[in-house]
This record gives structure tokens, sequence and C-alpha cells, in this order.
């Protein structure tokens, strides 16, 4: 059987910086998902290809930085 290489994920701040007013409930959900509920509010998660997807949708609304 192949082993699976335990990859170590590093975490990423995910911070709100644009306002959702006048924004698809598509990006509205999306913003809850990721556990942002107003501008400004920040949340730390691991480095998923989820959480990446999730980001790529909303991009211009957040800022993402790597947390040691």
């Amino acid at each position: 059987m192949a082993e699976k290489k335990a990859a170590k994920r590093g975490k990423i701040r995910v911070t709100q910086v644009r306002s959702l007013s006048g924004r698809p409930d598509k990006h509205r959900r999306t913003m809850e998902a990721l556990g942002l509920k107003r501008h400004q509010s920040s949340v730390i998660h691991e480095d998923t290809p989820a959480i990446r997807g999730m980001i790529q949708q909303v991009v211009h609304l957040v800022s993402v930085e790597t947390v040691e």
C-alpha cells in the first residue's frame, strides 16, 4: 500500500477588508462559511485546498497572511 505523507500545513489569517454591501449572495455565504461576520474581522484557518478555494472566490474582499 502507498503511504500517505503527513504534510505539515501552516495556518493563515483571513481578514475582511471590504464590505459585503451590494455583493452577491454567494459571496455572503462564502464569507459566513469562512467565519467572517463583519468588516475588519479576522479568523485563523488551516491552510487547506478547501479554504484556499473559498478565499479565491472572495479574494477581492479579504486579505490573507501566513501565521507562524
